[in-house]
């Protein structure tokens, strides 16, 4: 049986570490875009010359060519600038705009059917940008921001407890900034809930951190923003839908009416399959959980204002 195909459009560090992540697993051919067709057909010589030592048995290409992307099961926008010292991921919205507004003007037209999954930062307003640009109905257009912080959460609450992270099991809702929404009441470690393990200081210091982490590598690094955690949890992505997993993952969806909120994408549970986006996932939340939701919502309503939409 044909592998599938997902292109990537960036071959930056977050699209090239995707690139591996997937090689490795053997899940899909693979198409890796870029405006400047020697990064990409570098990136894609190496990785294909680790396959030996790897085994695994892929097709990798590299290309400056959109018509290429044609026939992908799943196209993934990472390409976009990234954030320096001292900016807000809000900083980055009249450069990446054009980039996202250009990129899915190309998946469109050569990938017309594909799911299509945004990266780039300000992540909630870029989402939207792509829905617009493309016409995709809303399950076939999402956001990863909700895994890597839910990560993140999960591996500062190990580090505390001195837990294995597999055995924390946390939820990030909300806008990827930061008025992003951790939530320590839906989060458990082997079963326990987190707030009989951690006193209300420790656990609100965890939280800041998680709003912070990607900030805090940037100003660690100086030159570099993350790429290990945002590639993995794209992977992860792709790989609930390329074999229709139905994993229910924390995704950037476009609400229409979930948790009284509608016209924008945040991030929310969702469940992820050969579909795309096939059920928004509503949780039970207590009157705080809420109003700290509506007021990541406010927060996003009010940076995608100066967006250009269809």
């Amino acid at each position: 049986m044909a592998r599938a195909k997902v292109s990537i459009i960036g071959a930056g560090r977050v699209g090239s570490t995707t690139a591996q992540i997937l090689a490795y697993k053997e899940l899909c051919d693979i198409v890796l875009w870029n405006r400047t067709a020697g990064t990409a057909e570098g990136v894609a010589l190496d990785l294909n010359e680790s396959a030996p030592i790897f085994g695994f048995d892929v097709d990798i290409e590299g290309t400056d060519d959109f018509s290429r992307i044609k026939g992908s099961a799943i196209v993934a926008v990472t390409a976009g600038a990234q954030r320096k010292e001292g900016m807000s991921r809000e900083d980055l919205l009249a450069t990446n705009s054009a980039i996202v507004i250009s990129a899915c003007e190309q998946v469109k037209r050569y990938a017309p059917k594909s799911k299509l999954v945004v990266i780039t930062n300000p992540l909630d307003s870029m989402v939207l940008l792509a829905k617009s640009v493309t016409g995709f109905p809303r399950q076939r257009v999402m956001g990863m921001a909700g895994i890597l912080d839910s990560s993140r959460f999960r591996d500062f609450i190990a580090k505390e407890l001195g837990e294995s992270v597999s055995d924390i099991s946390a939820l990030v809702l909300g806008g990827h900034g930061d008025f992003m929404v951790p939530l320590p009441r839906y989060t458990t470690v082997s079963g326990t809930p987190v707030e009989d393990l951690l006193s209300k200081e420790k656990l609100a210091k965890i939280v800041d951190r998680t709003r912070n982490a990607g900030a805090e590598i940037i100003r660690l690094e100086k030159e570099s923003s993350a790429f290990y955690a945002p590639a993995a949890s794209l992977a992860l992505m792709i790989e609930a839908m390329l074999k229709d997993k139905k994993m229910t993952l924390p995704c950037a969806a476009y609400l229409d009416g979930e948790y009284g909120i509608s016209g924008i994408f945040m991030g929310v549970p969702v469940v992820l399959g050969a579909k795309g986006i096939e059920k928004v996932v509503e949780l039970k939340l207590n009157s705080e959980e809420k109003a700290l939701v509506k007021l990541s919502a406010e927060k996003i309503k009010g940076s995608v204002k100066g967006l250009r939409l269809n």
